[in-house]
């Protein structure tokens, strides 16, 4: 006569379950799975302990897949390829952005871009799905319904198409729903014209500015209007990378909420010419800041080197709109007047593009089109300033 099951020895993590025999092990969490029913023996015991030293093997080496043992276990669906929700997916690459922003990979700004796509209304519509779930169909109907500019578009985007160019790398899915979709076209088709209005400020308008700005901030207002650089560019400018002699600034750092880094792209590296505008201003912060900062432009109210764009706009430029009495535009209106002027004069869009640090001439016939005439050159007088 055979012994009872209750009288057999159970190595750790196999235990008896009625008529069955059952096994613990540890994946991703506490699991436990029933075998298969049978004579519960000395033999089948060790079969048990035998099966479940492999399943740690493999889990310990990263190959156990979970529906190769136990195929019928809700848990071998919810672990099979692709089948991981894309909520904790975006809250994986969210991680993996904010690790970027610690190594000064990727600035605090761009971030909080990301972390506000990620954490949006809009794509809670991805929640409660699995990534293998995600279909061309389903892309087209979310991206055809976002209702606002392609600019907002491309940049809710950005961190999805991260995430599923993993998963096809994982070998997560099968094919990246991205690449099945004309995605130029479907925003072409179906973005909400932007309602931001490229308004230049008129020669009279600039000397008004100017006759309303302290002697502490005219040269700085000057010489962007004279250079049209970049928010960050300005900001980051230091006096080893001015030339009077040459009569150009070179620019090669850009300055992102306080973070002074390299352009984005190898066309943001350029030689700005300056004009006599642009050289007067400079003389003259000279005297301000050229032995009390590297940094060519400080703010007036502390002497330091500007921080923030926002800083820029709060403390400087909204206060000189309201004494210059002007209706409010944007202080980067003051790059669009730049690029509006000298195409007005007849300069070479390609020039126009290099000045700005744009990759191609594209932007230029894009967003100033109105301003070129049909006769465009580089004026001989561009040096000399443009009225």
């Amino acid at each position: 006569m055979g012994r009872k099951p209750e009288a057999l020895s159970l190595p750790p993590g196999v235990t008896i379950r009625g008529s069955r025999l059952q096994l613990a092990f540890s994946w991703n969490g506490q699991c436990r799975e029933l075998l298969p029913e049978g004579p519960i023996t000395k033999g089948s015991i060790q079969y048990a302990a035998n099966l479940r030293a492999e399943i740690k093997r493999k889990i310990d080496d990263g190959t156990f897949v979970y529906g190769d043992y136990f195929p019928d276990s809700p848990k071998a669906k919810q672990a099979a390829p692709g089948a991981e929700l894309m909520e904790g997916l975006l809250a994986d690459q969210l991680e993996t952005y904010r690790r970027q922003v610690e190594n000064g990979q990727m600035s605090p700004a761009t971030f909080r871009g990301y972390a506000k796509a990620i954490n949006g209304e809009r794509m809670r519509q991805w929640h409660g799905r699995r990534v293998r779930e995600v279909t061309p169909s389903d892309l087209r109907e979310w991206i055809a319904d976002m209702d606002c500019t392609s600019k907002a578009i491309r940049n809710t985007l950005i961190p999805l198409r991260s995430v599923l160019e993993d998963a096809l790398n994982d070998g997560k899915i099968d094919f990246n729903p991205f690449e099945r979709i004309a995605l130029a076209k479907l925003i072409r088709q179906t973005a909400k014209a932007s309602d931001y209005v490229i308004q230049p400020f008129t020669a009279e308008e600039r000397a008004v500015l100017l006759g309303a700005s302290r002697a502490d901030e005219r040269p700085m207002l000057q010489f962007w209007f004279s250079t049209g650089l970049r928010p960050g560019e300005l900001q980051a400018l230091d006096w080893q990378r001015v030339d009077l002699e040459k009569r150009v600034a070179r620019i090669e750092l850009n300055q992102v909420v306080g973070v002074v880094k390299a352009p984005k792209t190898a066309a943001g590296i350029r030689d700005v010419d300056l004009n006599s505008d642009a050289l007067a201003a400079l003389r003259e912060q000279r005297l301000l800041s050229a032995g009390q900062n590297s940094r060519v432009w400080l703010n007036p109210r502390n002497a330091q080197p500007w921080e923030t764009d926002a800083q820029i706009r709060k403390t400087l430029w909204m206060p000189l709109m309201a004494r210059a009495g002007l209706p409010y535009r944007n202080p980067y209106q003051v790059r669009h007047t730049f690029a509006s002027a000298l195409l007005t004069a007849g300069a070479n869009p390609w020039y126009v593009a290099q000045q700005l640090g744009h990759e191609d001439v594209e932007i230029v016939f894009r967003t100033y089109g109105k301003f070129i005439r049909e006769d465009y050159q580089k004026p001989k007088a561009i040096l000399e300033g443009v009225s």
